[in-house]
């Protein structure tokens, strides 16, 4: 069944015992909980998407390994056709949902651990490449979704990964070994809707040395597996999605972002599950390519939230009629300007892509990392446009439970009300524009496009590595007849 429905999706989920946790309490219905639902249609949308036709050559590709037609999601990489792809893909889920969509970790995550383990294997003769191969074929054969685990608390950043400084679990390790596999201790953070995923993949957080073997552990499990602890992070405006009249006040009601603090308290994990077990040399790269893939990846969702909130700017400026004044239309350019800048950018990093030595494609990494350099900057300013084109109403407006009040809700409806709209039309879309700057979608856009795929000093770093300015400085003497 390599393509499901959004139905069996949901069925699938139900069927799993899954341990997550908000405010204090155990979430005892995953499938119900209303702050759980909208990420959960967020990821309905791509199997809904993936059997409309006029989606299909984006949604869907044919695997290598089976010849099947398969979600794009859970695809390997086949030709600098596919990355640009990918990223189109994302930029469609974008507008689709205005939100973090939530799928494009573990498309990231396999192409890295393919040509990873392929190397690894190379150079130790271990068997993680063709593990890696079966592993995705089945989660390309029963679609499933799978959420990636790459940042560890760290807790101080300034101490030694297993050094005496600081609780060693602060970065998730392997605690025991035994012939069948490993116990793993530790949390992983900020994991993006990996309270609807079947399966979890976890990698380490960053390079490591010699004599931090027991932190340079991948595998993948199953998120009902004994120990796995969820707890669901704190959101702007987030329990507003649990009262009884709140479709307006939410902004974009249908879809939503969700993250995750995720223990392993004492996890064993099979060896047919590990994907990378100690060889300290290589947990660089599978980071590196990782991050790469993924900062890729947001010159694509980053432009198609961003075209979503180009949209409610200009509705709003409609509503409030300001269109047609010259400051507004400039401003809505320079919002355009900015976004096709990012989206620009990831198709860049995808056509000078290069091949692998598995086959698959990798991006270009200095182009993916100017990508994501620039979206830690310009959805910011993107969001403070539509901001000064909504006008302070859009954080003082009353609620929709004082619009339908029998009471005062005549008030609203008479002093709410725009050019040529109603008052609730008015108050959607001055909701959609909080929702996009301030509320829940701030994890898939806002502050999310700060630290997700790394923080702006991560992306100058691999900038710093890949940037070439030896040769740049010869480039300069060759034209000042500078001889060596």
């Amino acid at each position: 069944m390599p393509l499901m429905t959004s139905k069996q999706y949901v069925e699938s989920l139900a069927k799993m015992d899954r341990n997550i946790w908000f405010q204090g309490k155990k979430i005892e219905d995953p499938i119900n909980h209303p702050l759980l639902i909208p990420s959960r249609k967020c990821l309905e949308e791509t199997y809904d998407m993936a059997f409309m036709p006029e989606f299909e050559d984006l949604m869907t590709a044919t695997s290598q390994f089976t010849g099947h037609k398969i979600n794009r999601f859970n695809h390997i990489h086949n030709s600098k056709e596919d990355l640009n792809k990918k990223v189109k893909l994302q930029r469609l889920m974008g507008q689709r949902t205005g939100s973090c969509f939530q799928r494009c970790v573990i498309m990231d995550m396999a192409n890295s651990f393919y040509s990873t383990t392929y190397e690894i294997d190379e150079t130790y003769g271990t068997t993680y490449f063709q593990r890696f191969k079966d592993y995705i074929i089945r989660c390309q054969d029963e679609d499933l979704i799978v959420a990636g685990a790459l940042t560890d608390p760290k807790g101080s950043r300034s101490a030694k990964i297993g050094g005496d400084e600081q609780d060693k679990d602060l970065y998730l390790r392997v605690v025991e070994r035994r012939p069948d596999g490993v116990v793993v201790n530790g949390a992983k953070a900020h994991l993006t809707g990996i309270t609807n995923a079947h399966e979890v993949v976890v990698l380490p957080t960053q390079a490591m040395r010699p004599g931090q073997e027991d932190y340079a552990i991948a595998f993948h499990l199953p998120l009902d597996a004994p120990g796995i602890t969820m707890i669901v992070g704190r959101q702007s405006c987030d329990t507003r999605k649990m009262e009884d009249i709140a479709d307006i006040d939410l902004g974009n009601a249908k879809f939503g972002g969700i993250e995750a603090l995720t223990i392993f308290d004492h996890v064993f994990v099979p060896n047919e599950n590990i994907f990378l077990n100690g060889e300290t040399d290589f947990a660089g790269m599978l980071v590196e390519r990782f991050a790469g893939y993924h900062r890729n990846s947001y010159g694509g969702c980053k432009s198609g939230v961003g075209d979503v909130a180009i949209g409610a700017a200009s509705l709003i400026a409609q509503y409030n009629g300001t269109e047609k004044a010259s400051h507004i239309k400039d401003k809505l350019v320079e919002m355009t300007q900015l976004n096709e800048q990012l989206y620009c950018a990831g198709i860049a990093s995808s056509a000078e892509g290069w091949q692998t030595k598995a086959g698959n494609y990798m991006v270009d990494l200095l182009l993916a990392n100017v990508c994501k350099l620039n979206v830690t900057r310009y959805p910011y300013e993107i969001v403070r446009l539509m901001e000064d084109i909504a006008g302070g109403i859009m954080v003082t407006a009353p609620s929709e439970a004082d619009l339908r009040s029998a009471e005062i809700g005549h008030y609203v409806e008479k002093y709410l009300v725009g050019n040529a709209v109603n008052a609730e039309d008015r108050l959607r879309a001055l909701r959609l524009c909080e929702n996009l700057a301030l509320g829940t979608a701030a994890v898939g856009y806002r502050t999310e496009s700060m630290h997700g795929a790394g923080s702006p000093q991560a992306q100058k770093v691999m900038i710093t590595r890949q940037g070439n300015f030896e040769g740049k400085k010869g480039l300069a003497k060759r034209l000042a007849g500078i001889k060596e």
